[in-house]
């Protein structure tokens, strides 16, 4: 038992120091082998796996350059549509405006000539009228002035002479 105690009295046998080297023997061959361990199958697995991810991240980024330069080109395509549409749609607006300017000249021109033709039918009525009225003032005036005339003096009552009076008086 006393060796046992003498064995436990030094302390840890980890830290006793007659066992250091035996202990750092064993500790190089652990890493050694630890050292062949990872670089020969530790170390090719994770260099492949790095490799793999790389190429995958390589063809993402030529993917979406692709698909950025595609982008880029549909964008292109559909502002060269959208300004030939604008530009379909203003030819189409002047077109429309130019029809119905047509139309509206076209109703304008009939309106006119409708209104041209009432307008000579209402002058040469109003001209028929004014010379009924002359001609109906001349007869009432004619008849008013025989019957004053042969009224006032009634051996003189001549027609004819009557009607010679009233004809000179109208022409001015």
């Amino acid at each position: 038992m006393e060796t046992e105690v003498a064995q436990h009295a030094g302390g840890m046998p980890q830290l006793n120091f007659e066992t250091f080297p035996n202990q750092i023997f064993w500790l190089a061959v652990a890493l050694v082998i630890v050292f062949f361990i990872v670089s020969r199958l530790i170390l090719p697995r994770i260099g492949g796996v790095l490799e793999e991810r790389h190429s995958m991240i390589s063809g993402y980024l030529s993917q979406a350059s692709e698909f950025r330069q595609q982008a880029e080109q549909a964008k292109a395509d559909y502002e060269a549509a959208q300004a030939e549409a604008r530009a379909e749609a203003q030819r189409i607006a002047a077109e429309a405006k130019a029809a119905i300017q047509a139309d509206l000249d076209k109703a304008i021109a009939k309106a006119d000539a409708e209104i041209a033709a009432k307008t000579a039918e209402s002058e040469k009525a109003i001209a028929e009228i004014r010379a009924n009225a002359v001609e109906n003032v001349h007869a009432v005036a004619t008849a008013t002035a025989a019957e004053i005339v042969a009224a006032l003096m009634p051996s003189v009552a001549d027609e004819a002479a009557v009607a010679k009076a009233v004809n000179a008086q109208m022409k001015g």
